[in-house]
């Protein structure tokens, strides 16, 4: 199913301040801000300007930098909020209602009309202005659907720009994403906003169904940081899509995912996580004996995704119990040493006998190859 459309809205200076160890200085929110303009990315949501004061004065250092993101903020769907939102220098403003039953109750107390009301009122102070406005329903996946699609399309009319659904608490599956997103996009004219939590891990498969579903914007943050257990990773999402519609991504400067990556994990004093699609220190590393000979031959056979792409190169372990021939040929080649098959066989049996105490380090490895066919003549 072709995607038609995709913007990638990354949050990290929103959703992933609120991330429990997450603590940005003015001069790191600018550094993240300058490199996620130049990956390209098409919006930079922030902090809402009365979360502080410090907050305020950093979106409108943002504001006033030199960029080629639009630039968001995210505040209650209050007149008072949308007004001191719009005086920051934004380019457009986001608002949310909680729709869910529960949240209602334990949040504003407010009906569906109110909800209405009040809504359409900020959306049209906010487009009044010049400014993109985006109305998002939290909670959005234990919300009632027709009591949605009523906010949605009033939303639509008063002339929202994007309206959102929130998977709040992470508890949608993608085929629910796809149902709920394929009838708002049925509902409505304007855009489709996606938020994905990672609560049970389903973050990036979700937008994928959104986007699929006909959703035209996704909500990312570096590394996926965010609230409890996150949204969704800026690289997850771009390995994702570029399996799937390559086109999707062309625009973004994939290359630069890993530097994204270990500055905002250097900043935060967290390990960049083993399991991170492209950025993960080992995701193009090859280990076991039948991998490493297929992907020696060709590297399609065990990659999904080319590393290059991503200004990174593979890794063939060979110092290891698990080796097999064809990685100590090639780990031998690569130090121009020429070894018979004999050789061969003899050398990665005795780095297998050495591994079983464990791994030995590249020097340790590559000074046995290097002395192994001196070693097996004076043994002839």
């Amino acid at each position: 199913m072709s995607i038609p459309h995709l913007r990638i809205i990354d949050s990290t200076l929103r959703e992933g301040e609120q991330f429990a160890h997450a603590h940005f200085s003015t001069a790191q929110k600018l550094q993240i801000a300058a490199a996620l303009d130049r990956f390209g990315v098409d919006y930079m949501e922030l902090t809402s300007p009365l979360a502080s004061p410090q907050s305020e004065s950093d979106l409108r250092t943002v504001a006033q930098m030199a960029r080629r993101f639009r630039l968001l903020t995210h505040v209650r769907c209050s007149l008072a909020d949308a007004r001191r939102a719009i005086d920051t220098g934004v380019d457009g403003v986001d608002v949310l209602f909680a729709t869910s039953t529960r949240l209602r109750t334990a949040s504003h107390g407010l009906s569906i009309d109110e909800i209405i009301e009040i809504g359409t009122a900020v959306v049209r102070e906010i487009r009044a202005a010049g400014l993109e406005a985006r109305f998002s329903s939290e909670d959005s996946f234990r919300s009632d659907p027709d009591s949605l699609v009523r906010v949605y399309r009033a939303m639509d009319a008063a002339g929202a720009s994007r309206v959102g659904l929130a998977d709040t608490v992470g508890v949608a599956t993608p085929r629910q994403v796809h149902e709920l997103v394929a009838l708002v996009r049925s509902s409505v004219a304007c855009d489709v906003e996606f938020h994905a939590h990672n609560d049970t891990g389903c973050a990036v498969a979700n937008a994928h169904a959104a986007l699929e579903a006909g959703a035209t914007h996704v909500d990312t943050t570096i590394l996926g940081i965010g609230e409890r257990n996150g949204i969704v990773p800026l690289s997850s999402l771009i390995a994702r899509l570029l399996t799937v519609q390559p086109d999707l991504v062309d625009r973004y400067r994939l290359e630069m995912l890993p530097e994204l990556d270990h500055m905002l994990a250097g900043m935060l004093g967290v390990d960049v996580p083993f399991t991170a699609p492209v950025t993960a220190p080992t995701a193009f590393h090859h280990k076991a004996g039948l991998h490493t000979k297929a992907v020696i031959a060709d590297p399609g056979a065990y990659e999904a995704l080319d590393p290059a792409r991503f200004g990174l190169q593979r890794r063939v372990l060979a110092g290891h119990r698990l080796a097999g021939r064809h990685a100590i040929r090639a780990r031998a080649t690569a130090l121009g040493v020429q070894l018979d098959d004999a050789q061969l066989r003899r050398l990665t049996m005795e780095v297998k006998r050495r591994a079983d105490g464990g791994p030995l380090p590249d020097h340790d490895l590559d000074g046995l190859i290097a002395a192994w066919p001196a070693a097996v003549e004076g043994t002839a």
